[in-house]
């Protein structure tokens, strides 16, 4: 008997610890919203801090903490709680997914989200308290599998956040049917669905913490960009213009040594003047922001990257000895580049659906390829970044600069 009592308070020590560390996680990630908010990102730390404060008091709940002497009265707000709590972790997923962008949009999904909540809670008054605690669970578990198939959907198609998401919502899912077990058979339950579930909570919450943590330093990094203009460094993450000076006569005076082709591909985007007339200029350091983030994503490790005027980017390729590579890679920037893109219009990014406007880049491109040593790499630049600026008027966009006739001829458009 003493065996069995010594064996039943280790046990709960065991469990306590479990729960312990998932509510230590709960209470980091409300320091982290209160430090997001004191960096002028209210949306995104209250939706840090409703999330967590949310999720620790179903848990509370469920767990039997909260003082609620009558088991009946217990078990309905637990229905209400399970129906409530999922409903808004669901609409936190869906809008971190991306399928929320229209206000429109999540209206819809919030009032159907509250509606159901409410007929469950409601239609649980027809039931005996036990069926009203199951149906909220189930209504609880429907939606998290719901959710589960939107974000494995959103994975598939190249979601930058959507397996990360998967995960959270399958532990979630895992949470809601272990602290289900636990209200439904409290007293004897064993100490694995304990483990179990508290282990998947602290899971599930640092999924949502990390996605947090993306898009807050996202709309950090977006917020002191768009404050301090196009000569701040992170503005682009490339070189600056004078590092793109001399980054360019590295590359001239390899050049010489070792005469090799040098491959240039110079950007220019040619509608950032009536951007910042009609939107501010702020919208053009958001647009520079991803129109650099989707360059460094398309262009190969050896090709090197830096800013070339206010306007554009430059791309050396040393030893570019096939100038098919070269031509391949001017098609795929400009077709990057020309995407359109969501801008934010004001300061405050973490407002997300407010002030926004589609807008996409106006893109020249102009392509090229030195075999001569004795090129001068000011004049090099300046001829490439002229062709760009001649591409605008070419329906392709793309100018090349031809060695054997010393003509600049656009590229021929070709099907993607």
């Amino acid at each position: 008997m003493a065996a069995g009592q010594v064996w039943s308070t280790s046990m709960e020590q065991f469990v306590i610890g479990f729960w312990g560390c998932y509510f230590g996680a709960t209470v980091m990630m409300l320091a982290g919203s209160a430090f997001a908010f004191s960096c002028s990102l209210r949306r995104i730390a209250f939706n840090a801090a409703m999330v967590s404060l949310a999720a620790a008091f179903s848990v509370l709940a469920f767990l039997g903490a909260l003082p609620i002497a009558d088991a009946a009265t217990l078990d309905r707000f637990l229905a209400a709680v399970a129906s409530l709590v999922s409903a808004l972790l669901i609409y936190f997923f869906f809008t971190t997914l991306g399928l929320l962008r229209q206000p429109e949009t999540r209206r819809r999904l919030a009032s159907a989200l509250l509606a159901l909540a409410d007929v469950v809670v409601f239609s649980g008054w027809l039931m005996s308290p036990r069926q009203a605690l199951m149906a909220g669970i189930g209504m609880a578990c429907l939606m998290g599998m719901l959710a589960l198939a939107l974000s494995l959907r959103s994975a598939w198609q190249g979601e930058r956040l959507g397996w990360l998401i998967v995960s959270g919502i399958f532990f979630m899912l895992v949470a809601i049917a272990g602290l289900g077990w636990i209200a439904l058979d409290r007293a004897h339950v064993p100490w694995l669905v304990h483990a179990v579930s508290a282990l998947a909570a602290t899971t599930c919450l640092a999924s949502i913490s990390i996605v947090l943590w993306t898009r807050y330093s996202y709309g950090v990094e977006l917020h002191e960009v768009m404050a301090q203009g196009p000569d701040y460094d992170p503005v682009t993450h490339m070189r600056s213009h004078g590092e793109t000076g001399q980054m360019v006569d590295a590359a001239f005076m390899q050049h010489q040594n070792e005469p090799a082709p040098v491959g240039i591909i110079a950007v220019s985007i040619a509608n950032f003047y009536a951007l910042e007339k009609l939107h501010g200029r702020s919208a053009v350091n958001h647009a520079l922001f991803v129109s650099a983030g989707r360059l460094r994503r398309v262009v190969p490790a050896h090709v090197e990257m830096g800013r070339l005027g206010d306007d554009g980017f430059l791309l050396l390729m040393p030893g570019s000895r096939d100038s098919g590579r070269l031509i391949r890679l001017a098609r795929m920037v400009h077709a990057c580049l020309s995407k359109s893109v969501v801008l934010n219009t004001r300061q405050d990014v973490g407002a997300r659906g407010y002030r926004q406007t589609r807008w996409a880049a106006e893109v020249g491109v102009g392509v090229l390829r030195l075999s001569q040593a004795d090129e001068h790499a000011a004049a090099a630049v300046a001829m490439a970044q002229g062709m760009s600026r001649t591409a605008w008027s070419y329906p392709g966009r793309l100018a090349w600069y031809d060695e054997k006739s010393g003509e600049i001829a656009e590229l021929p458009v070709i099907a993607s």
